[in-house]
């Protein structure tokens, strides 16, 4: 198809939703009807002079704040008194907002605190949650957190249900004890947040947890969890100044890549630049050129013992901003609690995987010459638009990319919109793909329940491929967290479907999942909760015939208030080879899986530790048969959080394979150390090896962060292979780099 014909095709897809769109009702504003739902409310008070951050609340400005101290828990009870006191204080000046905690604690020595890294999710701290909803839409916003290390970790919003934690912001934070517990003290920049300045009410909320007790709490709660759409309300906020708008990133980067066979050096001296604009309080622009990835860690190895491909999740900052506004059909949230499909399996079909950008046709890193994104809310529509111009590879013309995701807010928590994609990264051929979707959301039904519905439209242009190029799914859920819980889908995704900017596991498959289950909540002071439910995953040939069934039966699933866990499985396989594959290859030999119908099962039993305290071990164990033979499966790992200052874990998976047509054992190790010298400066290193490619690789980098938005890094990739899998090992790649980046905020 001419480029021409693809835009008319888009434009018509765009005058055709618009008009839909329009004929649909708006969800509700609380702004428009002052709040008459009753929600919890308070007002933010305005101050002349900001508080000094640092850890303690003895500014006098802080006296103006109205107090929050209405919490409940929302595990292991529903509703009921916290164990602790919180107290939450907001005030604002005219450049920022300031939220101040006093978190009591009756065993202020036993505070978790394990992670000691900005960026890094806070699963087993104690922690401070803060959400916000600077259009009180109760759709869209952004998660604070931190803990008694003052570690920064925020998160935006994919679905009222879902985030991304590798979105990073500008803001601050500082922390301290006292005699009856801990206490922080955030900074928020006006400058950091789309907001819109006629709006003086906004959603929030608030959580804490404490996790030696299995306990959450939180201001505003509906069945057992807050979010987007649930929340309180924040007046009097009035007069912010969110200033040009313009954060100006320059990075300089100076790199030396060497290979080992054949020999190879190569110097480069990189600048860089990120250039952000608000064009509007709700719709950002940004260009980046020559765009520097030498700050992205490095993907988590995984060994693959199947026949399709593996998923390793984006890492880029540049790709992350606004990532939600790209979602499309809730592809990769859907099913996400099915442990009988596998990540690949979920994503696949995806219209647009920015991993694929670049990337060369075999693997190699591509640079990105210069881009675009223009992307945020207008009124009632979502837009997401990109542009990149990748540079030619050694195979591979330089290739324009674009992307154009548009949806629409109707009801009071649905979207309706479309996507189209246009370019291949990975070949000099043309490429198209469009799509339409709708999602449907309430949160609101009677107990507590929430329903959740999908259903989407693709088709792909490619040359050559005429005909069966489309994809469709659709997917039912009630993702409740207590009582039953269910969800049905189905996906087809024909023999031509084509996506070069999206995700594809498989084609020319039917795939239909489910799972059903029931959650109970424990009035113990030992046991907290106990899951049971059924899984189901299964792909069928659209021609005929099945490829997979999985049905993973769920039998026991306990956690405690210490949060240790006991988990006990029971699964069964069908697996209808078409085609020979090979599973495990070394010089000399290869095991072959023949043609067959295969029935095999599998059973599990897994513990873990929690995190929260300084040692904790996590260990998983699987046996039975595999295809027409049998397996054996032993993953373990360990963590120990010395203090704040040194953290280490250690994983080995080691899984042993014995089949008719062969022997084998695939094992998986790595290891991650991190050491805070001070707050602000780390060293942080990943060694990982796995004997089925023969090849390890360590990541070090000493990161220093003197605060949010300036960054210096020294960064060491090397990486050694046995290819003879002799058990010697020879060097096949260093890659170091030095980086600076440092951001004006105007």
């Amino acid at each position: 198809m001419k480029l021409s014909a693809r835009f008319s095709l888009v434009s018509s897809l765009s005058l055709a939703l618009f008009l839909t769109f329009s004929a649909l009702p708006m969800s509700a504003n609380a702004q428009d009807n002052n709040n008459p739902e009753g929600l919890k409310e308070v007002r933010a008070a305005r101050v002349a002079t900001a508080p000094v951050l640092d850890g303690n609340l003895d500014d006098a400005v802080w006296q103006q704040a109205q107090v929050i101290d209405d919490f409940h828990q929302i595990s292991p009870g529903d509703g009921t008194e916290p164990s602790e006191t919180t107290e939450v204080y907001m005030i604002y000046t005219e450049d920022a907002l300031y939220i101040g905690a006093r978190m009591y604690d009756s065993n202020p020595e036993l505070i978790a605190a394990p992670t000691i890294r900005h960026g890094q999710g806070l699963g087993g701290d104690d922690r401070l949650v803060i959400i916000l909803d600077p259009f009180n839409t109760r759709r869209v916003g952004y998660r604070f957190e931190t803990n008694l290390n003052g570690v920064r970790h925020d998160a935006l919003y994919q679905t009222i249900t879902s985030f991304t934690a590798d979105w990073t912001v500008i803001w601050d934070v500082a922390t301290d004890t006292f005699d009856g517990g801990w206490i922080a003290e955030i900074e928020i920049p006006f400058k950091t947040l789309p907001f819109d300045p006629n709006i003086d009410t906004w959603g929030f909320n608030f959580g804490r947890g404490i996790r030696r007790r299995g306990e959450e709490m939180a201001w505003v709660s509906y069945n057992r969890s807050y979010n987007p759409s649930i929340v309180g309300l924040v007046t009097g906020l009035e007069g912010m100044d969110q200033g040009l708008g313009l954060d100006i990133v320059p990075t300089f980067t100076v790199n030396e890549q060497r290979t080992f066979n054949p020999g190879d050096k190569e110097n480069n001296i990189d600048p860089s630049l990120d250039v952000f604009y608000r064009l509007t309080p709700s719709l950002n622009a940004a260009l980046t050129i020559n765009t520097d990835f030498s700050a992205a860690d490095v993907d988590n190895r995984q060994v693959n013992l199947t026949r399709f491909n593996l998923f390793f999740p984006e890492k880029r900052d540049f790709f992350l901003n606004d990532a939600d506004l790209f979602q499309f059909g809730n592809i990769s949230n859907a099913g996400s609690s099915n442990q009988a499909s596998s990540r690949g399996s979920r994503e696949n079909a995806r219209p647009y995987f920015s991993r694929n950008i670049g990337i060369g046709a075999n693997g190699e890193q591509v640079d990105l010459k210069y881009g675009g994104r223009v992307s945020g809310r207008v009124g009632r529509w979502n837009i997401g638009t990109l542009a990149v111009r990748q540079d030619a590879s050694s195979t591979v013309d330089a290739t324009d990319l674009f992307v154009g995701r548009f949806s629409a807010n109707v009801l009071d928590e649905s979207t309706l919109g479309f996507i189209v994609t246009d370019g291949d990264p990975q070949s000099n051929m043309a490429n198209t793909v469009y799509g339409a979707d709708f999602r449907y959301l309430n949160t609101q039904l009677a107990s507590g329940q929430q329903l959740q519905g999908n259903i989407w439209y693709q088709q792909s242009d490619s040359p050559g491929l005429d005909g069966d190029d489309a994809s469709w799914g659709v997917n039912v859920s009630s993702p409740n967290n207590s009582g039953w819980r269910g969800e049905i889908g189905l996906k087809e995704i024909q023999q031509n479907f084509n996506p070069a900017l999206g995700f594809v596991n498989r084609t020319n498959v039917r795939d239909y999942s489910g799972r059903l289950g029931y959650t109970h909540f424990y009035d113990s002071d030992f046991f907290q909760k106990f899951y049971t439910g059924l899984d189901v995953f299964r792909g069928e040939i659209i021609d005929g015939g099945l490829q997979s069934e999985v049905l993973k039966f769920r039998l026991f699933e306990m956690q405690t208030n210490s949060r240790d866990s006991l988990d006990l499985g029971y699964t069964r396989y069908r697996e209808v080879v078409l085609a020979p594959f090979t599973i495990y290859s070394e010089p000399n030999r290869s095991v072959v899986i023949p043609v067959g119908n295969y029935q095999y099962q599998t059973y599990d039993f897994s513990f873990n530790s929690g995190s929260q305290r300084e040692f904790s071990v996590g260990l998983r164990t699987e046996f039975g048969n595999f295809y027409d033979g049998d397996t054996t499966g032993i993953f373990t790992s360990f963590n120990w959080n010395q203090s704040r200052n040194f953290a280490m874990s250690l994983d080995y998976d080691w899984t042993d394979i014995s089949l008719p047509q062969g022997d084998f054992t695939a094992r998986l190790t790595s290891l991650n150390t991190q050491v805070a010298f001070t707050q602000n400066l780390y060293w942080i290193s990943l060694l990982q090896y796995d004997n089925l490619s023969e090849n390890m690789g360590i990541n070090t980098r000493i990161q220093w962060i003197p605060e949010a938005g300036q960054e210096a890094l020294i960064v060491l990739n090397y990486n050694m292979q046995d290819v003879d899998k002799d058990n010697t090992f020879h060097s096949a790649l260093s890659d170091i780099s030095i980086r600076f980046r440092y951001t004006f905020r105007y």
